[in-house]
């Protein structure tokens, strides 16, 4: 017995060590570390002492018997099923009627298969209950198959080797009057987690597969889940270290959705492969989102393919036709096909994110935060999307597709490589001269009211191919370093370049080309020169772009990926009294500089687009102003007989979608 104690305390101090790993190093340190080699291992391995793993803003906490699938082999309750009768070896646990009812703590370790059954697990809340599933299956056609009336905490041990089902039936019509919100094939009243290394298959025919009205947690384990509405579900909060977790589900994949305590309804994710095809939201959290790592795959709403807009631009009217809502949806928070979403803060590090949406792929009420990891999204409506502020500091993002491909109501980029395809604006500060200020359209998120409104770039390297606005800020535009190359539209009711405000750039790389239309430069309150060049032609796509000194020197080179008449650049290495030569395929343009700001005049319409159908200001080639004084021409040369509006105000939303 003392060398089972000796143990005992190796075997803690090992688990206790797993629990931090399994969030901080390498996943598979978690499963290894607590693998059944030996059948029998010690309760007191299993105390609930827990170990902090960092986190900002969520409870972190992975406790040591979070992690531990041992258990006291000699103590626990044996029950092997078959039919309808559970046959017991051991004191804690009753059958009659198919329904098996443990009443006092301990390790319950099932096996065999149950055609008709459930098990309900009722302790007093300060008492604790492993569930051991030891290939083990159990279907109820009347009631959720596992239900937790009562306990402190609730674990369910998917023993290494092993395969398991849980199945319920299409609608509940055993249900006491107290019973009245059960709705899931495995339902929890009180803290759950779920741990090992064996394989568990949850079939939700009724509604929910996996929910707990407490916490949730999942430390291992090959999980399937198949749910007619959502797959899993932890009011308080879902933390997930390791496990491979596949959803299918007709609502949402995973989600909390406390709402009525802002220190829960969070979702922490620093581990585990996660693959979810859902109807609606794949992870979606009442408050906080926080993912540190792990391989997350999503798809939602039928994917990309089904775009808040058609090829053609119009409104697609079956998007947004996702499906049901479930009963914690209220009239305010309607049905969504999200990526990630949350309603507070998301904060992403270390993890590989693949996302296909028919919604946003990662949209957030709050802020969005990307500290690293590898991103490639497909959206059919925004790619990055937060009220408030996006800030990304790392990382590398592929937006494959979108309708916009990063909005804040302020956006921040400081490091990091992110190439991003838009159909309509390429990076977006609340709102911009985007479609979607102008009376609304399917999809339009919104934005805090807030003056602090923003693009800035400091770092990283940024590529933007966009067929509306490329940099749409409704406010001011900073560049302050890193690789900038806008591929903007060809069509002349969007630029390269939209600002309300100022554009300053201060360092960096910097090179646009789109069309001409609707052109805008840098202010001349840049530190650093740039020069804005009307064309004299239009050029076609993969034409390389260099400028070069005075004695042939190359400063910068650039390859078009679209038809393009306007090349704004600008480098550290251009000086406000130097000669240069700007070579766009077989043209060449000398340019003598004279100031820190350098245009040869615009046409058409410049600053912020085509509002309402109105023209909105001038060609902003010659510091913001008509290069003359005129009217403005139009493409064809004649004078448009009009006079500069009164630049209309933008107003922001305080909707969230």
């Amino acid at each position: 017995m003392k060398g089972k104690r000796i143990f005992a305390v190796l075997m803690s101090a090992l688990i206790i060590v797993s629990a931090f790993a399994g969030c901080s190093g390498d996943s598979s340190q978690t499963t290894s570390a607590t693998s059944e080699s030996s059948k029998t291992t010690t309760s007191s391995s299993s105390s609930e002492s827990s170990k902090t793993v960092k986190a900002e803003s969520v409870n972190a906490n992975f406790t040591a018997r979070d992690m531990d699938v041992g258990y006291e082999e000699t103590d626990a309750v044996k029950i092997s099923c078959s039919g309808s009768k559970f046959n017991i070896s051991g004191s804690g646990a009753t059958a009659k009627d198919g329904v098996l009812t443990i009443n006092k703590e301990g390790t319950y370790v099932l096996s065999g298969s149950i055609d008709e059954g459930r098990i309900v697990v009722n302790v007093t809340d300060s008492e604790k209950v492993q569930l051991v599933l030891n290939g083990f299956t159990i279907k109820c056609t009347t009631h959720s198959p596992i239900f937790i009336k009562s306990a402190d905490k609730v674990f369910i041990t998917i023993k290494d080797g092993t395969k398991n089902t849980i199945t319920d039936g299409t609608s509940y019509t055993d249900l006491a009057d107290d019973e009245s919100n059960v709705d899931a094939a495995i339902f929890s009243r009180a803290d759950m987690t779920i741990n090992g290394s064996g394989s568990l298959t949850v079939n939700g025919n009724m509604k929910n597969c996996i929910v707990s009205k407490d916490d949730l947690v999942i430390t291992g384990g090959t999980i399937t889940v198949n749910a007619k509405n959502n797959g899993i579900c932890g009011k308080d909060c879902v933390k997930i270290a390791d496990g491979n977790i596949t959803i299918k589900s007709e609502g949402d994949g995973i989600k909390s959705n406390n709402s009525e305590d802002t220190s829960k309804g969070y979702i922490y994710i620093c581990g585990g492969k996660i693959n979810i095809t859902s109807t609606t939201d794949a992870i979606q959290a009442e408050t906080t989102l926080t993912i540190e790592k792990g391989e997350i795959n999503l798809k939602t709403g039928g994917g990309s393919e089904n775009s808040s807009k058609t090829s053609e631009g119009k409104d697609n009217p079956q998007w947004g036709k996702w499906g049901q809502e479930d009963s914690s949806t209220t009239e305010e928070d309607t049905a969504s096909a999200k990526g990630l979403k949350a309603g507070g803060d998301i904060k992403i590090s270390n993890a590989t994110i693949t996302a296909d949406t028919s919604d946003d792929s990662i949209h957030s009420n709050s802020n969005v935060t990307i500290e690293s990891g590898t991103f490639n999204l497909k959206s059919g409506d925004d790619g990055i999307h937060a009220d408030t502020s996006t800030v990304i500091n790392n990382g590398n993002i592929v937006i494959e597709k979108s309708y916009e491909g990063i909005e804040g109501s302020n956006v921040t980029i400081n490091g990091g490589t992110i190439e991003l395809t838009a159909s309509d604006d390429g990076i977006n500060s609340a709102g911009g001269s985007d479609s979607s200020s102008m009376g609304g359209r399917m999809g339009q998120n919104s934005f805090t009211e807030n003056s602090d409104i923003y693009i800035k770039i400091t770092g990283g390297k940024v590529t933007v191919d966009a067929s509306g606005d490329g940099l749409d800020s409704n406010s001011n535009l900073i560049i302050e370093g890193g690789e900038i190359y806008v591929n903007g539209p060809t069509n002349d009711g969007n630029g390269a370049l939209d600002y309300d405000g100022t554009a300053t750039i201060s360092g960096g790389t910097f090179v646009a080309v789109g069309s001409s239309g609707m052109v805008q430069g840098f202010s001349d309150s840049s530190t650093q020169c740039s020069i804005l060049y009307n064309l004299s032609s239009s050029h076609s796509t993969d034409e390389k772009i260099t400028l070069a000194d005075s004695s042939g020197n190359e400063i910068l080179s650039y390859t078009s990926t679209k038809q393009f008449s306007l090349v704004v650049v600008s480098s550290a290495k251009i000086t406000k009294s130097g000669a240069y030569k700007l070579t766009v395929g077989s043209e060449s343009y000398d340019i003598e500089m004279s100031s820190t700001v350098y245009s040869n005049g615009s046409n058409g319409f410049g600053g912020g687009g085509m509002r309402g159908n109105k023209p909105n200001g001038f060609g902003r080639g010659n510091n913001g102003n008509p290069p003359d004084g005129n009217p403005p021409q139009m493409p064809n040369g004649e004078n448009s007989g009009m006079t500069p509006p009164d630049k209309p105000s933008r107003e922001t939303s305080t909707t969230n979608t």
